[in-house]
């Protein structure tokens, strides 16, 4: 007994060595969350609603090492971004996603009203509401999501789809319009100011949030309008690998790196070069 609890006791240790430590070299090995980017122009009656899209999802995957991305949008001549569109777009995007570690970002620009967003595909006309968005992402079984949503009364989709996992950023609350979508501008004053102008600067999603309300609300006291108080709201598991998956932006490159980045999407869709446009206010 005297040369058997040493022995034992060893034996033990070594057990707990071989027990923790394949545990520990699987978490130093565990790769970064794939990026995947999803943006619809949903209404074809203003351009600028397609030219977000395209512009903002090359911002995103670009600054966010997307691995694919996916850009529709309905114009005059073509009816590509439907309620229904967009749930095969997103089961497709899921198959191909890691459902517990991959990062979704959907990017919505349209028109929008109490009950929803405005689709106008051709002549089919219909309406994209909070419920239905959150069957939508939730029929995915995607944990990680990122939705930013462009468009006049989007804070209602707050509620229902905002949580730890979901980070909801809206370029209004639920009782006021946003600005910008006359036909002919690049961007709405939301997409200039977050996308073109914050997340360009900053990186850093929340960060660039608090500058593009600045930047919005400054805009909109300059041509005596309401405010549309932008909106943000859940997202606290992601923020830390949104930081770790960052390609951080520097002041004299970030306008060319989304240039020189436009090969990842030129197969789906030929992105134009980046313009610098000016606005004239317009209620959605």
């Amino acid at each position: 007994m005297i040369f058997r609890t040493p022995k034992l006791r060893a034996m033990g240790l070594i057990a707990l060595f071989f027990a923790f430590a394949p545990a520990s070299a699987s978490q130093g090995l565990e790769p970064k969350p794939r990026v995947t980017v999803v943006a619809f122009g949903l209404h074809s009656d203003q351009n600028v609603f397609e030219s977000e899209a395209k512009g903002a999802a090359r911002i995103v995957a670009n600054l966010f090492r997307g691995s694919s991305v996916i850009v529709r949008a309905n114009t005059k001549s073509h009816a590509d971004a439907t309620i229904e569109a967009l749930k095969a777009t997103l089961q497709s995007a899921a198959a191909a996603m890691d459902g517990r570690n991959d990062i979704l970002f959907l990017i919505l620009t349209s028109h929008g009203s109490r009950a929803g967003l405005a689709v106008k595909a051709g002549t089919h006309q219909e309406v994209l509401s909070p419920s239905d968005l959150v069957t939508m992402l939730n029929n995915t079984l995607i944990r990680q999501r990122v939705v930013i949503i462009s468009a006049c009364y989007s804070g209602v989709f707050i509620r229902l789809l905002a949580n730890p996992d979901t980070l909801v950023i809206t370029a209004a609350d639920a009782d006021h319009p946003s600005f910008g979508c006359k036909n002919g501008n690049e961007w709405t004053y939301f997409g200039d100011a977050f996308f073109n102008t914050a997340l360009r600067r900053t990186g850093n999603v929340r960060e660039a949030f608090a500058l593009a309300s600045e930047l919005i609300r400054k805009r909109e006291l300059q041509g005596g309008l309401s405010p549309s108080n932008p909106q943000m709201s859940g997202g606290e598991h992601l923020e830390p690998l949104l930081k770790d998956n960052l390609r951080r932006p520097t002041p004299n490159t970030s306008r060319r790196a989304d240039l020189t980045s436009m090969h990842l999407f030129v197969h789906r869709d030929p992105f134009v070069g980046i313009k610098t446009t000016q606005k004239t206010a317009a209620r959605d």
